[in-house]
């Protein structure tokens, strides 16, 4: 598994949004958790979405942005937002660049079978430099565990 390790630069980044481009320097002196999930309206994907958004106000008041980024298109994610009612903004990586930059293009195995997939992935980054990695999350308590880092910082 590659990707940025604590401590490094966040590997740059340019990912399709509902309001146009997310860019890493959007973020520029700010602190953004940017996490990676395998599909929209799923089980786990969406409970972990609602879990940001339910936390949106309180990642705001601490000055953290929130983006979560799969390989489902703008269109996709759009009905994900609506559906669930979604407060916090989806990156499309259609093509997967900048989840495999982020090393969170994996090998997985479900029922012995062997297949690539997005690993549950989330990373804080503050001034361009990763602060925090998580890597196989589990959803539950994930959200809450990451607003207490980025307060922590």
């Amino acid at each position: 598994m590659s990707g940025p390790t604590e401590g490094a630069a966040a590997p740059d980044f340019e990912l399709a949004g509902a309001d146009g481009p997310i860019r890493l320097g959007d973020f520029k002196g700010k602190t953004l958790v940017l996490y990676f999930y395998p599909k929209d309206d799923t089980p786990g994907c969406t409970t972990e979405a609602k879990d940001f958004s339910a936390l949106a106000p309180e990642f705001a008041k601490a000055g953290v942005a929130v983006v979560g980024v799969s390989k489902d298109s703008v269109k996709r994610h759009a009905g994900f937002v609506a559906k669930y009612g979604l407060t916090i903004p989806l990156g499309a990586d259609p093509e997967g660049a900048v989840i495999e930059r982020y090393g969170s293009w994996v090998e997985k195995k479900l029922y012995g079978r062997e297949y690539m997939g997005i690993d549950r992935s989330t990373f804080l980054i503050k001034d361009g430099v990763v602060k925090k990695i998580w890597r196989k999350v589990k959803v539950a308590g994930h959200a809450q565990a990451v607003l207490d880092a980025a307060k922590a910082l």
